[in-house]
C-alpha cells in the first residue's frame, strides 16, 4: 500500500466558482460509472460536471474486436456530450485533471486551448478506471501495446494487418515466420477473447488473400504466469475455454513468465520467441488521479474505499468502478462493467441523499449477475453463482447481452448488423491499416 500527498496548487490559477445555490458535483470519468453517477443524479438538485480527457465513452468489453477488425471504432463508442441533451442539470468538460486540493475542496484541470484551472467541488467523485501495467517494465509498453482504449485498439489493428502485408513482401523465411507470430501476455479474458479473434482472423477471414504466404500457418501464442487462463473462473470453465483455444490453433502456455519484450520478440521462461506482434492484456493499474487523493491504494494503485465508496477523512469524495477497491465476502468485489456500473448508481444515489439531508441508506453491496467470456465464434462461458455454463447457446445469450448494452440505438443496430455479415461470410468490417504521417517528398 501506497500513501501520496496532496498535490498543492498555484495561487494564481483561476477558480470557477460553484453556484451558491445548488450543490456542485465533479465526476471525473466518462466510464461506466462515471455516466451511471451521472445519470442516478438526474433529478437531484445539484449542478454535475462531468470531465473526461476523451469526448467518447468506450464499450470496453467489445474493444477486443476494434483491435481485430470485426468492428469499427464507432459502432462501440457515443460521445459523451450527447448527456447534456438528456439531462439538464449535467454539463460535459473536455479536460485533463492535474491536481486535487482536499482541503481546498478544487482540482485543477487543463483544457485545450483554455489552459490551466481550478473548479470548486461539494462532491467529488473519482472514476477515471485503469490503464496497463507492466509490472515494473514499463519498457515494454513501446513493444507490447495494451488495450484500454480505441487508439490502443487502432494501433494493435494496425500492428496485425501490418504483419501480413510485411509477410508477404519479404524473401526471408526467419522474417516473415517471425511477423506470422502473435504473442499474447495474459490469460484472463481479453486475452483469451483476442487470442480467438485473431485465431480466427487467420483461418477464415484472411484466407485466399494472399499469393505468397497462407495466413492459416500463423501462431497464435497465449502465454500466462499463474496455473491456469481466466482464474476468475471456475476451474472447470477455465479448462473448456483452454480446450476452445487449442481447437482453433492457439497454443496456450500457462506457468510462464516473460522476461523481456523487444523488437524482437519475447523472451519467455529463458526461451526467445520472435514474434512482430506482441500484446501485453496481463495486469491494470489505476490511474494517476488516484493517487493525487492521497489516501491509502493498493499495489495496482487502487483507492481502499468505505461501506459507501467513499475515502477516510473525506466523506464527500468517492472513489467508484476500476479505481476503486473493496472487498466482500472476503473476496475483492470484481473489475468488471456490472460492478462499475453498480457503484456509479449507489454513488449518484448516496449524493442525492445528502443533498436532501435524508441518510445514507445501506452500505454498498455488489449483486454479481454473472461473468462471462467469449472464445471466439460460437463458443462462450458463463459463470452465475452455482450456474456454469459453456457452448453455442452461451455465445447467443452473450451476444444478445452485449447489443442490449451498447450505448446508443445506433451501436446496437450497426453491431448487430455488423455480426450478421461476419457469422454468414466470414469477413470483417474494418480491415484498415492506418496510415503515419507522410514524408515531405512523398
Amino acid at each position: 500500500m501506497t500513501t501520496v500527498l496532496t498535490k498543492s496548487f498555484p495561487q494564481e490559477k483561476p477558480t470557477v466558482k460553484a453556484d451558491p445555490g445548488k450543490k456542485r458535483v465533479l465526476i471525473v470519468g466518462g466510464g461506466f460509472a462515471g455516466i451511471a453517477a451521472a445519470r442516478a443524479l438526474k433529478r437531484a438538485d445539484v449542478e454535475i460536471t462531468l470531465i473526461d480527457r476523451r469526448n467518447h465513452h468506450i464499450f470496453q468489453p467489445l474493444l477486443y474486436q476494434v483491435a481485430t477488425a470485426v468492428l469499427s471504432p464507432a459502432e462501440i463508442a457515443a460521445p459523451i456530450r450527447q448527456l447534456e441533451a438528456k439531462q439538464n442539470n449535467l454539463s460535459v468538460l473536455l479536460a485533463e485533471v492535474k491536481g486535487v486540493n482536499l482541503g481546498a475542496r478544487t482540482i485543477e484541470i487543463t483544457s485545450p486551448g483554455v489552459g490551466s484551472q481550478k473548479l470548486e467541488y461539494d462532491f467529488l467523485v473519482i472514476a477515471t478506471g485503469m490503464r496497463p501495467s507492466y509490472f515494473g517494465h514499463d519498457e515494454f509498453a513501446r513493444f507490447a501495446p495494451g488495450l484500454k482504449s480505441l487508439n490502443d485498439a487502432e494501433t494493435i489493428r494496425t500492428k496485425i494487418l501490418s504483419a501480413f502485408e510485411l509477410a508477404e513482401s519479404t524473401d526471408d523465411p526467419k522474417e516473415r515466420a517471425r511477423q506470422m507470430t502473435f504473442v499474447l501476455v495474459g490469460g484472463g479474458p481479453t486475452g483469451v477473447e483476442l487470442a480467438a479473434s485473431i485465431a480466427q482472423l487467420v483461418s477464415v477471414t484472411l484466407r485466399n488473400n494472399f499469393r505468397r504466404i497462407d495466413p492459416a500457418k500463423s501462431r497464435v501464442l497465449l502465454l500466462d504466469g499463474g496455473a491456469r487462463i481466466l482464474p476468475t473462473f471456475a476451474e472447470s470453465l477455465s479448462g473448456k475455454a483452454a480446450k476452445r483455444l487449442t481447437k482453433l490453433g492457439v497454443e496456450v502456455s500457462t506457468g510462464v513468465k516473460v522476461e523481456k519484450v523487444d523488437e524482437q520478440g519475447v523472451i519467455a521462461a529463458g526461451v526467445r520467441i520472435p514474434s512482430a506482434t506482441v500484446l501485453w492484456t496481463a495486469g491494470v493499474s489505476a490511474s494517476p488521479v488516484v493517487k493525487m487523493l492521497g489516501t491509502q491504494t493498493d499495489r495496482a494503485g487502487r483507492a481502499f474505499v468505505g461501506a459507501f465508496m467513499d475515502i477516510p477523512d473525506a466523506p464527500n469524495v468517492f472513489v467508484a468502478g476500476d479505481a476503486a477497491t473493496m472487498t466482500q465476502d472476503g473476496h475483492p468485489v470484481p473489475g468488471v462493467a456490472q460492478a462499475a456500473i453498480q457503484q456509479g448508481r449507489f454513488v449518484g444515489r448516496v449524493i442525492a441523499n445528502r443533498v436532501r439531508g435524508r441518510k445514507d441508506g445501506r452500505p454498498f453491496r455488489y449483486r454479481n449477475k454473472g461473468n462471462m467470456a467469449v472464445v471466439g465464434k460460437n463458443f462462450a462461458i458463463l459463470e452465475a453463482g452455482h450456474l456454469r455454463t459453456s457452448g453455442f447457446v452461451t455465445w447467443l445469450i452473450w451476444a444478445a447481452l452485449h447489443v442490449l448494452t451498447l450505448p446508443q440505438l445506433q451501436n446496437r443496430f450497426r453491431v448487430q448488423t455488423q455480426w450478421f455479415w461476419s457469422y454468414l461470410s466470414g469477413q470483417r468490417s474494418s480491415r484498415l491499416i492506418s496510415e503515419g504521417p507522410r514524408s515531405s517528398a512523398s
